[in-house]
C-alpha cells in the first residue's frame, strides 16, 4: 500500500509511505525517483541489518525496530525486529516497511506544523532512529527483570532450577539486540557528519546518541549478566554433583572393606582354617567394627563428614 503522507504544498518536502510493497510496486517508485537498484534490493531483503549509505545527494537508511516475539524462544534478528527503510533527499522522503508504525503519522503532523524541529527529511530520519532505539528500552527492562528472577532462583533455592535453557535464550536475545544497536550507532555517526553545521540537527542528534548509549549499555549488561549467571549455574550444578559423589564415596569407603571380609568368608572352600575357629565369627565382626571406626576417624580428620 502506497500513501502520500505529505506533499510539497503542505511542507518543504514530499513524503511517500509504502507498506508491505511487492517488488514491482517498489520498482515503479524507484524508477519515478531514480533510486539505485542496489538500494532497492537491500530494501526488499527482510533480514538486512541496519546501515547508512549516501550517494549523489540520496541518503538511504535501514533501521530495525524491536517487536514482541511470537514465542519465548525467538532469538534471531528477524524474529525480534522488523525493518524500516528510508530514502531521503532535500526534496522528498520515502519510508518502506512491512508492519504499521503509528509514529509515522505523528511525525507527519509534526512536520506540517511551522516552527517545529521536524521540517526536513533529515530530521524525520533522526526521529525514526530515535523511535527505533526507544523500541528496545522496554524489552531490555523486561529481560533485566527476567534475569533477576533467574538469579534469585539459582541463589535462593536449595535445588538448582532448570534455568539453563531460559538463560541461553535470554543471552541470545541480548546479543542480537546489542548487534543491532552497534550498527545503529554507526548510522548516527554518519548522520552527525552530514548535519554537523545545523544547530537543530546537532541537538536532536545528541539526544538520540545519548539514548543509543543508554540502550546499548543496558543490553551489554544483560549479555554479560546472562553469561556470568550461566557460568555460575554450571558451577553450582557441578558443585552439588560433587557433593553427591562425595557422599557416595564415603559410603563406598565404609562398605568396601566390609564387603571384602564378607566375600572372603562367604567362599565355599572346604579347607579354610578360620571356619573352624570358635572365635572366628566374633573376630570377623570385631574386625569390621574396627575398620569402620578407623575409616570414620580418618574422614572426620579430613573434614569430609
Amino acid at each position: 500500500m502506497t500513501e502520500t503522507l505529505l506533499t510539497r504544498q503542505q511542507c518543504d518536502f514530499a513524503w511517500l509511505d509504502i507498506t508491505s510493497p511487492s517488488a514491482a510496486e517498489l520498482q515503479a517508485v524507484a524508477e519515478q525517483h531514480n533510486l539505485p537498484d542496489s538500494l532497492v534490493r537491500d530494501c526488499l531483503e527482510p533480514t538486512h541489518l541496519p546501515k547508512f549509505e549516501a550517494s549523489n545527494g540520496l541518503n538511504f537508511v535501514i533501521l530495525r525496530v524491536f517487536v514482541a516475539p511470537e514465542n519465548s524462544q525467538a532469538d534471531t534478528i528477524q524474529e525480534l525486529s522488523t525493518k524500516i527503510a528510508v530514502f531521503y533527499t532535500d526534496d522528498f522522503l520515502i519510508t518502506v516497511h512491512r508492519r504499521p508504525h503509528p509514529v509515522l503519522n505523528e511525525l507527519k503532523n509534526v512536520a506540517r506544523a511551522p516552527g517545529q524541529e521536524c521540517n526536513t527529511p533529515a530530521e524525520v530520519a533522526i526521529h525514526l532512529v530515535r523511535y527505533a532505539l526507544n523500541s528496545y528500552v522496554q524489552p531490555a527492562l523486561s529481560l533485566t527483570k527476567e534475569l533477576d528472577d533467574y538469579e534469585a532462583e539459582i541463589f535462593l533455592k536449595n535445588e538448582v532450577p532448570n534455568a539453563l535453557q531460559g538463560l541461553y535464550f535470554l543471552k541470545r536475545k541480548a546479543s542480537a539486540a546489542k548487534q543491532l544497536l552497534l550498527l545503529t550507532r554507526d548510522i548516527l555517526t554518519m548522520l552527525r557528519r552530514q548535519t554537523a553545521a545545523v544547530t537543530v540537527h546537532a541537538t536532536l542528534l545528541q539526544d538520540t546518541q545519548d539514548l543509543q548509549v543508554k540502550v546499548e549499555t543496558l543490553y551489554q549488561q544483560l549479555d554479560g549478566g546472562a553469561t556470568n549467571l550461566m557460568n555460575l549455574y554450571l558451577s553450582l550444578s557441578s558443585q552439588r554433583t560433587n557433593e553427591a559423589m562425595r557422599v557416595l564415596t564415603v559410603f563406598s569407603a565404609f562398605f568396601l572393606p566390609l564387603t571384602f571380609i564378607a566375600g572372603v568368608y562367604g567362599m565355599n572352600f572346604e579347607y579354610m582354617p578360620e571356619l573352624t575357629w570358635k572365635l572366628g565369627y566374633p573376630g570377623a565382626m570385631g574386625a569390621m567394627v574396627l575398620i569402620s571406626v578407623g575409616i570414620f576417624m580418618w574422614f572426620k580428620r579430613k573434614n569430609w563428614i
